[in-house]
């Protein structure tokens, strides 16, 4: 009788847990609204950051620009719903400086490394055509060591083009997540 008790008893334990990592899962789903306006904000802000440092730098005339341009912006636009999540899940039920401290670091780390996963497609499709058949053990290095090029190079060559506006912009829009009581408490 006491086993069963106790067996009856985990098994409730159990389906609480479960019932709150569903609830906490739920509620980190972002709006509808926040996606369809936020993630298409977001990226025109890191376009407009990647070209105002390229201006800042008098690089605004390369021939590549455009190129350049829609690699920030999609890497942006395709960051802001997982990174959204990430960090709602993270800080739910949290302070206000632990919901900016979520928002800042999976805004950033998401879109630094959406917009580097797609320099590093760009750059592994240019120089696939001097690579081993698919397949091929050869090939395999040559994909990833091309792949950690291109990423160590958008490391090195990209991310000051986020710099000075775009960390501005970061900053104020964690912020203003961050103060969303509204969005916690669904």
């Amino acid at each position: 009788m006491n086993e069963a008790a106790a067996s009856v008893e985990a098994k409730a334990g159990r389906a609480a847990v479960g019932a709150r990592k569903r609830t906490r899962l739920a509620r980190s789903v972002p709006s509808v609204p926040l996606l369809l306006l936020g993630a298409p904000l977001w990226s025109a802000s890191m376009t407009l950051s990647a070209w105002f440092a390229l201006w800042l730098r008098e690089r605004d005339v390369t021939f590549h620009l455009a190129e350049l341009l829609w690699v920030f912006g999609a890497g942006a636009l395709l960051a802001w719903p997982p990174a959204l999540f990430l960090a709602r899940f993270a800080a739910i039920g949290r302070g206000v400086e632990t919901r900016f401290a979520a928002y800042l670091f999976f805004l950033s780390l998401g879109t630094i490394g959406m917009t580097a996963l797609l320099f590093a497609l760009d750059y592994r499709e240019f120089y696939a055509q001097w690579h081993a058949p698919i397949g091929t053990t050869t090939w395999l290095f040559q994909f990833a060591f091309t792949t950690l090029i291109a990423f160590y190079q958008f490391l090195v060559m990209g991310l000051r083009l986020y710099l000075p506006i775009g960390g501005v912009i970061l900053l104020a829009v964690c912020l203003w997540l961050a103060s969303d009581r509204r969005a916690q408490r669904r």
